[in-house]
């Protein structure tokens, strides 16, 4: 097998830069206790190629494509049984690996958000990503509050990690060419263990607030039937772009005595 056709409906743009896919496995930097790190839809092993010649970690490579498995399985007799044949999304990450984990990829545009909201729930485990995702995207991800970028996976990711735009890519290194633009962030695990706040309320209540961005958090939070002397707060005149990590969680905190 001499290459993998690129599959629209999973949503392939192979990357052909082998510049930037050297650089994008740098970003890797392995918190303390990370042996591992797994590779989302490793394609023709642009990534993995690289991956390889780091001995400090082992390389696991999972993809949902049976061509792209094959393709490795020829190309990279090396990783053995490390090459999985499976959908990230229903994967059962702790039959995969016993401890703590790094994640890298170039994800599929159509799927980043999931696979990010996967992450978030095996935050305990994954303490870093380094990723290549729509531009747009990764851009919202690392936006600060006050930005129109700034949204829900924005605050949820944030509550438990730092996230860093590194650089952008442009569409002519990939085949086929997406119709817009990269970005490549780093994803690292921040020191919060948990939330002073009902973990799910809180991820309630930053849903909803994003419901209606227009709107302020008075008329996007009505589902909660919040006493008026609640919602007559300051808080409640702002919209929800404008509040940090720690206004939600403090809403939260709001929310959660008053209903």
């Amino acid at each position: 097998m001499s290459k993998v056709s690129p599959k629209k409906h999973l949503g392939q743009h192979f990357l052909v830069d082998q510049n930037i896919a050297r650089k994008i496995v740098e970003q890797l930097t392995l918190p303390d206790g990370v042996e591992d790190v797994l590779e989302i839809g490793p394609g023709m092993g642009v990534l993995t190629q690289y991956m390889l010649e780091h001995k400090e970690y082992r390389t696991t490579v999972l993809d949902i494509d049976k061509e792209s498995i094959a393709y490795l399985q020829q190309h990279f007799p090396a990783l053995g049984d490390r090459i999985i044949s499976a959908d990230f999304l229903k994967a059962d990450l702790s039959k995969l690996f016993p401890g703590k984990f790094s994640i890298i990829g170039n994800f599929p545009y159509n799927i980043s958000s999931q696979i990010f909201f996967k992450v978030l729930e095996h935050r305990d485990v994954v303490p870093e990503v380094v990723c290549m995702i729509q531009k747009e995207v990764a851009e919202r991800l690392a936006s600060p509050p006050g930005n129109k970028a700034y949204g829900i996976l924005s605050v949820l990711l944030q509550a438990f990690y730092t996230i860093e735009y590194k650089f952008t890519v442009h569409e002519n290194v990939f085949h086929p060419p997406p119709k817009v633009k990269s970005g490549v962030i780093r994803v690292l695990r921040n020191d919060r263990q948990s939330l002073p706040c009902d973990e799910k309320l809180f991820f309630s209540v930053v849903k909803n607030s994003f419901g209606t961005r227009r709107k302020t958090l008075r008329n996007c939070l009505k589902t909660y039937n919040l006493p008026p002397e609640v919602t007559a707060q300051p808080v409640f005149d702002q919209r929800a772009e404008q509040l940090s990590v720690e206004d939600f969680i403090a809403l939260t905190q709001l929310v959660e005595q008053n209903i």
